[in-house]
């Protein structure tokens, strides 16, 4: 699983900022759960090899009793526990405040590992005028600039250091066999609900194993003699020798479990519709390149007006997952669950299809043959051969000359034929274009 970076401290010492230097984007997920004033921002970020995510939290103020301060403060610590590594930002330019101290003797009770970022460092000599932030107890001041990027590498690379280690023996213990099935969604969509008719209708012997720190947990079952490991997002607990199922939403669970699974079922509330955290989620799911099944939950719980709003909310809101099954479903009553079960299996089937080159170029010519892309400027784009480039998403990589100019309109027609020829269905199909490099294009002309 990615590693979870949280970023706390005081307001306005640039925690956004260095937010968006981590993820490199201003793209966030926002936990909208009812009731919040402050919201927590989710976000992925990269270097090199490592991938992580990042929350980004308002001002804190661990003593907080009362108001908008208490309710950002529940946030934070919210975040804090989320989190494998905090870092602790402070502004290097207005010194140590008294709230950065209560700050720092918050996280060395908690005793989560903590980096101290002293940041808007640039032009600052390290050894004099951030000497006053080790009084914080929190070890060696990390000077960045996030307005620059300063720093911004070394503190990346000090946070993932030793989460390395865990992250190399979670990836080796995998059984390709089992399929790994994750339930996303919204707080008190039915995801708990359907987990336990699951388990009570299949009759399965289940147990929990434990992961991280935040107590993920997965559920091995079996089916059919085709063998699954539920992957819980709703905060799975055993009670004595039952499973209890209780809804407890974590963005970071979600986020975590959708990379970790093979297969993800998205589940929808019929009586809300398709929300903007439904859309957040789904959205994260298909740049995961996870298969994906979409069940609408409550779907007896709804009229035929009602119905019929949620049908256009998920065609003009998640028009991006055309390519996944769509079910009906009442995990109360236990309606519509079977059809789920061929859906997740395909799904799968899909994401894994191996396909050979000489049927991808075969398709691929007939395509062009059918309708040819359009042409970029003074030349029109030829596209010679294809082959598959991954599973899980599948990937085909098309080679050709001049194949910056194909248009994604015609990316989107090839997809289409491919996905017919191949009958898949329920997972992302990612198509590359590659140019042939001219072997003459770097020679000096005379």
């Amino acid at each position: 699983m990615k590693p979870v970076l949280a970023l706390v401290g005081r307001p306005n010492v640039g925690k956004s900022t260095l937010f968006n230097r981590l993820t490199k984007s201003r793209d966030a997920i926002v936990a909208d759960f009812a009731g919040l004033t402050r919201d927590r921002h989710y976000g992925q970020g990269s270097q090199g090899h490592y991938e992580y995510i990042v929350i980004d939290t308002g001002g804190f103020e661990p003593d907080a009793s009362t108001g908008i301060y208490q309710e950002m403060a529940k946030q934070t610590r919210q975040a804090v526990a989320e989190a494998d590594v905090v870092i602790f930002v402070v502004d290097a330019r207005a010194g140590v405040s008294a709230q950065d101290h209560d700050i720092g003797k918050y996280l060395r009770r908690i005793g989560k590992p903590c980096l101290l970022v002293a940041n808007k460092a640039e032009g600052m000599r390290e050894g004099v005028q951030l000497s006053e932030f080790y009084e914080l107890g929190l070890g060696e001041v990390i000077p960045v600039s996030a307005a620059h990027g300063q720093g911004i590498r070394s503190l990346v690379e000090l946070a993932l250091d030793p989460l390395q280690l865990d992250k190399l023996e979670e990836e080796a213990a995998v059984d390709p066999s089992v399929i790994k099935l994750a339930v996303a969604g919204r707080p008190n969509v039915g995801k708990s609900t359907l987990i336990n008719t699951w388990l009570g209708e299949e009759r399965l012997v289940a147990f929990d194993m434990p992961g991280t720190t935040r107590d993920a947990i997965t559920v091995p079952f079996e089916r059919d003699g085709q063998k699954f490991e539920l992957i819980d997002t709703a905060g799975l607990r055993r009670k004595g020798k039952v499973f209890e199922a209780i809804e407890k939403f974590s963005v970071v669970k979600t986020l975590q479990a959708i990379e970790s699974a093979n297969v993800v079922l998205l589940l929808l509330d019929a009586t809300q519709g398709v929300t903007d955290q439904d859309a957040h989620i789904a959205g994260f799911i298909l740049d995961s390149g996870r298969a994906v099944v979409v069940a609408v939950n409550k779907w007896d719980a709804v009229d035929e007006y009602q119905r019929q709003l949620v049908e256009r909310s998920i065609e003009t809101r998640l028009p991006f997952l055309k390519f996944a099954n769509l079910h009906n479903i009442s995990a109360k009553k236990r309606q519509g669950l079977g059809p789920v079960w061929s859906s997740i299996a395909q799904a799968h089937k899909s994401a894994m299809c191996k396909m050979s080159t000489p049927i991808l170029t075969r398709l691929l010519l007939e395509a062009v043959q059918f309708q040819s892309p359009q042409r970029g400027g003074m030349f029109r784009p030829k596209l010679r051969y294809a082959h598959q480039g991954g599973m899980n998403p599948p990937v085909i990589v098309v080679h050709g000359n001049s194949l910056e100019h194909v248009t994604q309109a015609y990316k989107r027609f090839l997809e289409g034929r491919f996905r017919k020829a191949f009958n898949l269905s329920g997972t992302p199909l990612r198509i590359e274009m590659k140019t042939s490099q001219n072997p003459y294009g770097d020679k000096d002309s005379d």
